[in-house]
């Protein structure tokens, strides 16, 4: 795995509303420790736009938008996203093989191609959740059956929780693993519950760490950082 200082590990959730406060918190990052997700809520209110002025920044950029739509469809949208020169965009792997492969075809026609990952299982949900939408497995078999989906379909690894890790590093030992639920033992739970420790992520398999209020949150954003790296340089990443 590759050293934090070459390949940072953390990408930072930029859950706002508006870039006004985004880019508050922007300012105070480094581009050379750090990645930036943007997600659905800030692409929805300041577009491709506000992107673009992110990689100008040198920021590497996680486009978060988990495309899920008839395979025609979300290849376009998944080309869109690569036009963009975004680091990383994501597709649903619920959406099935058809769908992933099509992404997988338009981003390699790209001239820039993103890391291109599918979404699991979600990690708000729990099994009671996954019976409701008719799914009768746990979530660990569900994330499973997904990730050998998303493989045979050409993605370069999966979105799960920290929970799935270990199974899924065994089950596909070259994807690429993007780790949402990640908590500091210092930091509040928030409303996800599967969640880890960036250690503990990070040593059951993780690729990188989607990490948002335990950074966003803290009076001294790059000292959170800081704080957080020093927990993963202990276990030699």
């Amino acid at each position: 795995m590759s050293n934090i200082q070459s390949d940072p590990k953390i990408v930072v959730a930029l859950d706002y509303a508006k870039a006004k406060e985004a880019h508050k918190m922007v300012a105070q990052l480094d581009p050379a420790r750090c990645r930036l997700k943007v997600g659905k809520e800030l692409f929805t209110a300041e577009g491709p736009q506000f992107v673009e002025a992110l990689i100008r920044r040198d920021f590497e950029v996680f486009l978060d938008l988990k495309f899920h739509d008839i395979p025609n469809t979300t290849a376009k949208a998944c080309q869109v996203a690569a036009d963009l020169g975004v680091w990383m965009v994501n597709v649903h792997a619920s959406g099935g093989q058809k769908m992933m492969a099509s992404a997988r075809e338009a981003i390699d026609q790209c001239g820039h191609q993103p890391i291109l990952i599918a979404v699991t299982v979600l990690t708000s949900l729990q099994q009671s959740d996954l019976v409701q939408v008719g799914i009768n497995a746990t979530p660990a078999e569900q994330v499973s059956r997904l990730a050998t989906l998303a493989e045979q379909s050409g993605m370069d690894g999966v979105v799960c929780s920290p929970q799935e890790l270990a199974i899924v590093r065994q089950q596909w030992p070259e994807a690429c693993l993007v780790t949402p639920g990640i908590r500091p033992k210092w930091s509040q739970m928030g409303d996800q519950v599967r969640v880890m420790t960036p250690a503990e992520a990070i040593i059951h398999g993780s690729s990188y760490l989607v990490i948002g209020r335990p950074i966003t949150g803290a009076k001294e954003p790059m000292v959170a950082l800081e704080r957080i790296e020093q927990e993963l340089r202990s276990t030699g990443s």
